[in-house]
């Protein structure tokens, strides 16, 4: 059996996400993680704050505190949040850890040694208002292939093309504003990509085929259009130092890795630091490094569109050119964009709903639930506070939190609070098996697939059967003629939500345990039901003590909607 290894992308550091980063990146990753855990798979997962580059120096000079300091008061807030979204990483880390430093700097050492760094002189943008070189994100301006009038120097936020600062028309210091900009000649390090072209290619036509066409179409289009030598250094303050030892002129200038080079190796770094809070029962190299054990793993990484070139085609090239045996992604699930009513949610604009935002009003459940049942797949999709409120309301509320409620609530009314015994299981209970067992067979089947949509859709459809199978049955009715058979359908709509508690679980964790709970069971009573299991629902017995759970989903009123909208913004005007 494969141990899991699964990461997501790493949230910059400068602020908190909104709801498109979740569904793009963290939250289909630990949906993924909780259910091959359930399954009994051995699951690492591990994401990180994005700590260097411009982002964090603009952020924290904006705040007026040392980036090191916001950096780790912003780390404590993202995951503050992360927690709240019931995101359960073995671990979070940090990029800027001394356990990534390390080996960032054994890379870049490596890359060397194997001739596949070269150290350029280049010209590049130095503003003297601000006396200092401008890399990356210091310079704003309008995108050469889109016209985006606020691209950035590294990658237009519209079109997601990757730039250099001499690229934009119209240059401007995000420091200062300053469109008095000089360039100058300076020197840095180079990636030697087209060297590695050949080897990357190879790999990709062995291994994408596997992947979404999002993730494959969009390597082999870098491919197609042929890898350029890529600075990796940069002339700021923060980030992983470039080694003395190899490169002691540019040590001395204070050049520092581009975070695009030293962000990927974070994956690592973080393993380590989980292990190293542990090290005598963890073993980062065994996922990570093959000859020490990492052959069994089978690596998924998640994430957004924008990120897949740096995960699909330069990161693997960065591992290939060390030439030693480092994993490689397996599978990358790419993610398109949720757009807010139509329009991109931008957390440098402020616009949508940002996480801290969405758990201030609603629990977690709710969200976790809409994004992934509405996750931009196959292509873009929307918010809207409509149909969040419509998708909350009539699968949850109703579907799931109604026959939860009310099957609990009668059968305590008619029969007390133990599961009540009586009737033997009949033709309705026969069917009601079968199809429950082929409903959970296309969960779990979509679930191996990573095709949440659809996965969401088994999931809504295995829920609805129970209503359905309430509604035939009609126990209120029953119970006036035949008490046994009242009973029985009490019982077997018990077992239901049991199951639902297990099958739920990676979408709605917190609502998972409520039901659970709801039940006197052993502790180990999340252990996944097969589909074969599910064909004769008898886990939960009769004479099993139970009571009944809060209501586990309020709806959304009318007043709550508008109340949303005004605060958030709905639908732009035409």
């Amino acid at each position: 059996m494969a141990r899991h290894l699964i990461t997501s992308a790493l949230p910059y550091i400068n602020g908190i996400k909104h709801l498109g980063n979740m569904v793009g990146s963290m939250l289909p990753a630990d949906v993924y993680a909780r259910y091959l855990r359930q399954r009994d798979h051995e699951v690492l997962y591990i994401c990180a704050t994005d700590e260097h580059g411009t982002p964090a120096e603009l952020a924290a000079k904006e705040q007026g505190v040392p980036v090191a300091e916001f950096c780790a008061q912003a780390h404590d807030a993202q995951k503050a949040v992360y927690d709240g979204f019931h995101l359960a990483f073995d671990h979070f880390g940090r990029s800027s850890s001394q356990q990534n430093a390390e080996i960032t700097q054994h890379f870049a050492r490596k890359l060397n040694e194997n001739g596949f760094i070269e150290q350029r002189s280049v010209r590049q943008v130095y503003s003297p208002a601000d006396g200092r070189f401008l890399p990356d994100r210091y310079v704003e301006g309008t995108c050469p292939h889109c016209g985006y009038d606020k691209a950035r120097g590294d990658q237009c936020e519209n079109c997601t093309r990757v730039l250099d600062p001499t690229d934009l028309i119209d240059p401007r210091s995000a420091i200062s504003g300053s469109t008095e900009l000089e360039i100058r000649e300076t020197k840095h390090l180079f990636l030697l990509q087209s060297k590695l072209q050949g080897e990357v290619e190879a790999w990709i036509d062995e291994v994408a085929d596997e992947w979404p066409h999002l993730a494959s179409s969009i390597a082999r289009k870098w491919l197609t259009e042929g890898l350029n030598d890529r600075s990796i250094t940069r002339d700021l303050d923060w980030g992983v130092p470039v080694p003395e030892d190899t490169w002691p002129e540019l040590a001395a200038e204070g050049k520092v890795f581009y975070v695009w080079f030293d962000a990927p190796i974070e994956y690592i770094g973080s393993t380590k630091e989980w292990a190293d809070q542990d090290p005598e029962n963890r073993d980062w190299k065994s996922w990570w490094y093959e000859p020490a054990g990492a052959t069994d793993v089978r690596y998924t990484e998640f994430m957004a569109k924008d990120n897949v070139p740096f995960h699909s085609v330069m990161f693997p090239a960065t591992e290939m050119g060390i030439r030693e045996p480092w994993k490689k992604v397996d599978y990358l699930k790419a993610f398109n964009w949720l757009t807010y009513y139509g329009g991109k949610f931008s957390t440098s604009q402020k616009r949508g709903v940002f996480t801290d935002q969405a758990l201030e009003i609603l629990p977690a459940d709710y969200w976790r639930y809409f994004l992934i049942a509405n996750a931009p797949e196959s292509d873009d999709s929307s918010f809207t506070w409509e149909h969040f409120t419509a998708t909350v309301n009539k699968d949850l509320a109703d579907t799931l939190g109604n026959f939860v409620n009310r099957v609990l609530s009668f059968s305590k009314k008619r029969f007390g609070e133990e599961v009540p015994a009586g009737g033997e299981p009949g033709e309705a209970e026969t069917k009601l098996g079968q199809e429950i067992s082929t409903l959970l067979a296309e969960y779990e089947s979509q679930m191996e697939a990573l095709q949440f949509r659809k996965a969401a859709a088994a999931l809504r459809a295995l829920w609805s059967a129970g209503n359905s199978y309430l509604e035939e049955k009609a126990p209120w009715l029953e119970i006036k003629t035949d008490k046994d058979a009242a009973a029985l359908t009490l019982r077997t709509a018990m077992n239901l939500i049991r199951l639902y508690a297990v099958v739920s679980e990676p979408f709605i964790p917190a609502s998972a345990t409520a039901m659970r709970a709801a039940f006197d069971l052993p502790a180990d009573d999340a252990k996944w039901v097969t589909a074969e299991e599910a064909t004769t629902l008898t886990t939960v017995p009769s004479g099993t003590p139970f009571t009944v759970p809060p209501v586990l989903f309020a709806k959304i009123t009318d007043e709550d909607l508008e109340s949303y909208k005004e605060r958030f913004g709905g639908e732009p005007e035409a």
